[in-house]
């Protein structure tokens, strides 16, 4: 049995190298175990695109490895921990600018695998043809926005809560690493 602080130190020490895989049935618990670490921190309230609960992800990772244009949802994977969880979302429901969402592991952060996974879905994006992406982020969310900044994202107020930020793809400084 692994103690709470047994497996935070254990991710803290796996970070990277990281391997990026779609969501699969294979990555489906260690999905599972990040979401609940965001919620025990208390970061559920920063990210929410979707139900947690099992049935939930293994809807997604069966969609996701499934035929036809769909949505698209990976982990970010370091000795065989999921660290990272990153989305593109909108295309399911006809939106041509999709939606990216990324949440790290708390115990992974402050170590560059924000940046991996948004490098990562911003390459995902453009093999697939699109030139812009889009996301929201709370305002007092300052790591989220100063990484978003730092990778060219525009940010236009949405609400008194949030920011929207639009990244166009074909740009010099968007993914700069990937």
């Amino acid at each position: 049995m692994t103690l709470p602080g047994e497996e935070q130190s254990s991710i803290a020490a796996a970070v990277p190298p990281v391997m990026f895989h779609q969501l699969a049935p294979a990555w489906v618990d260690g999905l599972g175990a990040l979401l609940a670490a965001l919620a025990a921190a208390g970061d559920d309230r920063l990210f929410h695109p979707h139900p947690r609960d099992s049935a939930t992800l293994r809807r997604l990772a069966d969609v996701a490895t499934g035929p036809g244009e769909h949505d698209e949802y990976h982990v970010a994977v370091s000795s065989g921990a999921v660290l990272a969880y990153g989305l593109l979302r909108g295309w399911t429901e006809g939106y041509p600018v999709p939606s990216l969402g990324v949440a790290v592991h708390p115990a992974a952060r402050g170590r560059g695998v924000a940046r991996l996974m948004m490098d990562h879905l911003h390459a995902v994006a453009r093999a697939r043809g699109v030139r812009r992406v889009r996301l929201k982020v709370y305002r007092d969310n300052l790591r989220a926005l100063a990484l978003y900044r730092a990778l060219g994202y525009r940010m236009e107020p949405l609400g008194g809560r949030e920011w929207c930020g639009l990244l166009d793809l074909d740009s010099p400084v968007s993914g700069s690493a990937v």
